[in-house]
């Protein structure tokens, strides 16, 4: 007679049943902790799904347009989940200017990266840009500004430095010969080249091929840290511990950082105490000096790392915005007549621009910091973090959330710009023609993680565009349509490649 099969399962499976349930069961409660808010007050935001939170909810691809959409539902300061990582976005200028002007402090701190920290890069060096708000930090922001704001090394003054490679530039621009060319790597290497003479003392050709594919290493190096992947490594990090992965994403930043690695080795090959030729030097000077200081941050490792965080905040925000400049006097030629008329009365064909000429000059100068308005280059700043437990209008943030200032939000904002989507030179008129400093003119962002390079970029930005002005006229090529005016958005925002032709005045 047939036996009837045992309806219970046998013992082993019950065990194997028992201990899926525990681990299920385990990592919804640990999913539940980690996503639960317990502080009053906290900002509201949309509802966050288990594990992954509000990642599938926004467009990675181009954060700013999700946050604009978010802050009219919730309001200018609101909170999203990515994965575990709980994160607060500021918008609007009210917002802003209590976080980055009144509790800079509360917000100055910086969190992981860590695809970086998986290949040696930024947290652990202890640099400038990416590091965490403490001695490290201050250390290095006071030796940079310093160094860089005196410049007490070498024969040239800053200002010579960028009027000498305008000179370069319009050279370079003049070798087209009017032809159709993209100018997007001749101002690149333009820019790199003054932030390279700061740092190593040097420049570069316009046609070292070298040079230029490091160049490229550096944009593709941008297009891989805003990558959907690299974000989310940073939410789990455990994905930074598979083999390969963070070298595989990174591979771009590697061939960059080799490249300003042999610059490095060879100034150490010809250092000389008594003599100081640039920023690399000082540094090493520096290091010397407090040799018996353990913890201190002038080290081997922040003599690669501080020079990079300079190249990379001096050179590719600045280039951006050049190209947004000359795309624009293509799309507006009124206002590209307006600012030949006025260079040629207050500086003429004979000389060169110089920083004096800013105050004499209310137009050029409402242009410049316009294109800088309506091209929004970094529409999001690099995230800061809670320093310390603060309340943001009205909201409690405790220390460790990640906090993303949206500058894009106080430079589009409907409230406080005349026509925040239009590029609109007068936002920075009066009446009387005057220049109007605006105090939501806010592109390098401010507070305690205000861009390093402000003062310079402020100078490449008039010195390079007054030298371009007042040697050319720019005109769309001949059967070509008109460039676009939507960006391209990665860490920045990036006009889409375009032609010119360059017409000597």
């Amino acid at each position: 007679m047939k036996q009837l099969s045992d309806p219970f399962l046998p013992w082993p499976s019950y065990n194997i049943l028992l201990g899926i349930t525990i681990i299920v069961v385990g990592l919804l409660l640990l999913d539940f902790t980690k996503r639960r808010k317990r502080w009053p007050r906290y900002p509201p935001g949309p509802r966050s799904f288990p594990f992954v939170g509000n990642a599938l909810q926004i467009d990675l691809s181009d954060l700013r347009v999700n946050y604009k959409k978010l802050s009219k539902q919730y309001g200018d300061v609101f909170s999203l989940q990515f994965f575990w990582q709980n994160i607060v976005v500021l918008n609007g200028f009210d917002v802003m200017k209590e976080a980055l002007f009144q509790k800079s402090e509360d917000i100055a701190d910086r969190p992981r990266f860590e695809v970086f920290e998986a290949i040696g890069l930024s947290g652990n060096s202890k640099a400038v840009v990416m590091a965490h708000y403490g001695r490290a930090w201050k250390e290095q922001r006071r030796f940079s500004l310093s160094t860089m704001r005196d410049f007490g090394m070498g024969k040239k003054s800053l200002e010579e430095r960028v009027t000498e490679e305008a000179s370069y530039l319009c050279s370079a621009f003049k070798s087209e010969q009017g032809r159709p060319f993209d100018p997007h790597y001749i101002m690149n290497i333009a820019v790199s080249n003054v932030i390279c003479s700061i740092i190593f003392g040097d420049r570069y050709e316009y046609d070292d091929d070298k040079y230029i594919q490091m160049l490229r290493h550096f944009e593709d190096s941008l297009k891989a840290e805003s990558s959907v992947l690299a974000q989310v490594a940073n939410a789990v990090p455990w994905l930074t511990y598979i083999p390969g992965f963070a070298k595989t994403v990174f591979a771009p930043q590697l061939r960059m950082l080799k490249f300003l690695e042999e610059l490095i080795r060879e100034h150490q090959q010809s250092w000389d105490p008594g003599y100081i030729r640039d920023f690399v030097d000082a540094f090493m000077l520096e290091m010397e000096k407090v040799k018996g200081d353990k913890d201190t941050s002038f080290n081997e490792k922040n003599l690669l790392f501080t020079p990079v965080d300079l190249f990379t905040a001096g050179t590719e925000t600045t280039t951006t915005t050049l190209r947004w400049a000359l795309l624009l006097m293509l799309l507006y030629p009124d206002v590209q007549r307006k600012v030949h008329e006025e260079i040629d009365k207050v500086i003429g064909k004979d000389r060169r621009p110089t920083m004096g000429d800013v105050l004499e000059m209310p137009y050029t100068n409402a242009v410049i910091h316009e294109f800088q308005r309506f091209g929004d280059i970094l529409p999001l700043a690099l995230p800061h973090q809670a320093y310390r437990d603060t309340e943001i209008h009205g909201y409690f943030i405790p220390k460790g959330t990640v906090v993303m200032t949206n500058l894009s939000s106080v430079l589009k904002d409907e409230r406080v710009w005349e026509k925040p989507l239009q590029f609109y030179p007068e936002h920075f008129l009066d009446t009387d023609g005057k220049f109007v400093k605006r105090e939501a003119f806010i592109p390098f962002s401010a507070g305690r993680r205000a861009c390093l390079g402000e003062q310079l970029a402020r100078m490449e930005l008039f010195l390079l565009f007054t030298n371009l002005m007042q040697c050319f006229t720019f005109n769309i090529p001949d059967g070509q349509p008109p460039p676009r005016e939507d960006p391209v958005p990665l860490i920045t925002l990036s006009p889409h490649p375009y032609e010119i032709c360059a017409k000597i005045r």
